[in-house]
């Protein structure tokens, strides 16, 4: 006989935000609260696949957001198949002592091809002729429609982007609670992103993060209560916290300018070249994994490194080695931001050239994290109207293109991917079973925590 567990992954949740939050903080007292060591670096696909394997980014290999795939000449981010996750999960070890245990997956990145026996995730419908329009992919194939035709459509354009705000972590605590219901698993995965937002927007000290925390307690209380009503187990945790940021670190314009990254252009627009350059960086947060084809050339991009402005510190082969990062998909460098400082991706020099895919939400393109996809650019006079034809066109099934995103970082005011300086600005874990107790645990044992808890 297993114990149900929940657990909810809460985006950006912190100590410090924690105190907004009546129903998370009731889950704690009624149970513990414990500090949460985060790995390098500390960003949704890595922690996440720590928490899921036990195994630091050298072992399971998901190494950032995304990286360079070498193999295939290509930078990607927010690749979904579970595949490319190494290592024993969370279930497998619970199949082996509990044949027939149950999982249900909501949201937690790298869903798909899963084998687990519920998955729900965003999956935008990509038509033919460009259009793009929300939904999720279901597995079985039979929740879709039982997902959409009681809760609606997957509120996409609220999961990321200007619009990015409570709906999406509605409709998921909403399908959570559906298949806790009515599917019973054993084990219960949900990924509520609203932190993320109005924290990277405008900053963790800012009065709207404190509300954002206020509205996603509101809506996690029914779940709470659903999970208390199974029997189950609830553990809250989160992949980081987010801390304030000020300036961002255009480490793609320094390596061009000296020469290092190549680009190509067509129709006017200048494309990353990683094939002929021969530095180049994948930003993602407060980290940057740097690429350098020849290795004669390491020594002179990392003396670049050291002396750019916003650079904290560099890793070569033993700081990977130290931090758990040294793995095949790793940058050979490994560039850390200093506490107010994130790296942009930008690597063209003239505005006039950046890609068209550049002022768009268009996160698989891009070859960096870009938040300022969550803003709609304020120097531009036109932008609300062009927004508003936009969605016209939408609205008629006509193609369309929402380039609304500002071609610089300077509103950004929250990042993450560093390991925090201070406790309270960090990860937390609430569990509701007070045996497991502990004053901390690391995330590498938090697949552990989950196994003993099912017992």
């Amino acid at each position: 006989m297993t114990t149900p567990l929940v657990v909810l992954d809460v985006v950006g949740l912190t100590p410090r935000l924690l105190t907004h939050m009546p129903n998370l903080s009731k889950l704690a007292a009624d149970g513990f609260q414990a500090e949460l060591g985060t790995v390098l670096p500390a960003v949704t696909c890595s922690v996440q696949s720590t928490f899921l394997t036990g195994e630091m980014p050298s072992g399971h290999g998901i190494v950032a957001n995304g990286w360079y795939f070498r193999e295939l000449g290509e930078v990607f981010l927010w690749r979904q198949h579970n595949a490319l996750v190494g290592g024993e999960k969370v279930w497998h070890a619970l199949r082996k002592r509990h044949p027939g245990y149950t999982v249900a997956n909501v949201c937690w990145w790298y869903a798909m091809g899963a084998d687990v026996d519920w998955t729900v995730t965003p999956r935008p419908i990509y038509y033919a002729d460009g259009r793009k329009e929300p939904d999720c992919y279901t597995h079985p194939p039979s929740l879709h429609d039982r997902l959409t035709s009681r809760l609606g459509d997957f509120p996409l354009f609220t999961y990321w982007g200007p619009r990015a705000g409570l709906s999406s972590s509605r409709w998921i605590c909403r399908a959570a609670r559906m298949l806790l219901e009515e599917e019973r698993p054993d084990l219960t995965l949900v990924y509520l992103p609203h932190l993320d937002y109005d924290l990277q927007r405008y900053g963790p000290d800012d009065p709207r993060a404190a509300r954002a925390a206020a509205e996603l307690d509101e809506l996690i209380g029914p779940l709470l209560a659903a999970a208390r009503a199974r029997g189950a187990t609830t553990v809250a945790l989160s992949e980081y916290g987010i801390t304030s940021v000020s300036r961002p670190v255009e480490i793609n314009r320094v390596l061009r300018r000296a020469g290092l990254l190549h680009v190509y252009t067509q129709d006017g627009m200048e494309y990353l070249d990683p094939w002929t350059s021969r530095a180049f960086a994948v930003a993602d947060h407060q980290i940057a994994h740097v690429y350098v084809r020849d290795p004669s050339d390491v020594p002179r991009v990392r003396a670049l490194l050291d002396e750019l402005d916003g650079v904290e510190q560099v890793l070569d082969e033993a700081g990977k080695a130290e931090a758990g990062l040294d793995h095949e998909r790793s940058g050979e460098l490994v560039a850390i931001a200093e506490p107010d400082a994130w790296f942009a991706y930008y690597y063209w020099l003239d505005d006039a050239r950046a890609p068209d895919f550049a002022r768009l939400v268009e996160i698989h393109r891009k070859p960096g994290y870009d938040p300022a996809e969550l803003f709609m650019d304020p120097d531009d006079r036109t932008v609300q109207l062009r927004a508003a034809l936009a969605l016209a066109r939408k609205k008629l099934g006509m193609r369309y293109l929402m380039n609304v995103v500002p071609l610089h970082g300077r509103l950004v005011r929250g990042s993450h991917g560093r390991l925090p300086a201070d406790p309270a600005d960090g990860p937390v874990l609430l569990c509701s079973d007070p045996s497991a107790a502990r004053e901390r645990y690391h995330a590498t044992e938090v697949k552990q925590l989950l196994i003993d808890l099912s017992t």
